[in-house]
């Protein structure tokens, strides 16, 4: 599968269907599309910075993103503010938590978070994290991703959450 043909189908998805449920159908697209060699090759590599943005979609804003961590790497508790995001493992392994909200961030201070579990993220494995959906991933080697957010992140600040 070539990039454009992937992003044109996300796009198609998400313009008949921009909610959970259309979402989950460019999840299972994405499980597909790490299933194609080719494809992973020619988006992520060794030389790939820690985040890339291959495609941003014009009308809906949507972005594929290319994701190479070359050493370990852990994240506090963080949601996507009000896009979604879905993570899709290409090389390597994320261990990912899922957390549940114990107090929102107020007053410069930051939001509380509990883990609730944790999971693999192994390659050809998507997932959809929706709106305020809050998860950390902790990679203790090389890894590589690709991920499509709703919105181009670099244009939303979001709130910072720690561990309870």
């Amino acid at each position: 599968m070539k990039l454009d043909h992937f992003a044109r189908d996300c796009h198609d998805i998400l313009a008949a269907d921009p909610g959970p449920a259309g979402r989950q159908k460019v999840r299972a697209l994405l499980e597909r599309a790490l299933g194609d060699r080719e494809f992973v090759e020619t988006s992520v590599s060794d030389t790939t910075p820690e985040r890339h943005i291959l495609y941003e979609d014009p009308q809906l804003g949507f972005c594929i993103l290319a994701h190479n961590y070359a050493a370990p790497k852990d994240s506090p508790p963080h949601d996507h503010g009000p896009s979604w995001a879905i993570y899709g493992q290409a090389r390597g392994e994320t261990h990912m938590t899922d957390y549940e909200r114990i107090a929102e961030p107020a007053d410069g201070k930051p939001g509380k978070a509990k883990a609730q579990r944790t999971y693999k993220l192994v390659p050809g494995v998507a997932h959809l994290y929706n709106e305020r959906d809050l998860h950390s991933p902790r990679r203790d080697g090389p890894t590589q991703l690709i991920r499509i957010e709703g919105t181009n992140m670099d244009r939303v600040k979001r709130e910072r959450f720690e561990k309870v």
